[in-house]
């Protein structure tokens, strides 16, 4: 195996959505970083079930104001 090719790999700490933590090995950030994430195993709908609209720029407002007046639903 050629030396020195490889990333630095090293200890971080992971800070799930509902605030709870656990360590891990990782080549992201340096060694001690906190890893916050916005979507994780108990908020992403693939694992939960529970499908949110997310409108992110106003997307499903301007879709439900081009089609309001078809009347369906």
């Amino acid at each position: 195996m050629k030396q020195e090719i490889h990333p630095d790999y090293h200890e971080i700490t992971v800070v799930m959505t509902d605030g709870s933590t656990y360590k891990t090995r990782s080549t992201w950030g340096k060694e001690g970083d906190t890893l916050r994430l916005e979507i994780d195993p108990k908020s992403h709908p693939a694992w939960t079930g529970q499908h949110r609209l997310l409108d992110s720029g106003g997307q499903v407002a301007k879709f439900n104001k081009r089609f309001a007046n078809l009347g369906i639903g």
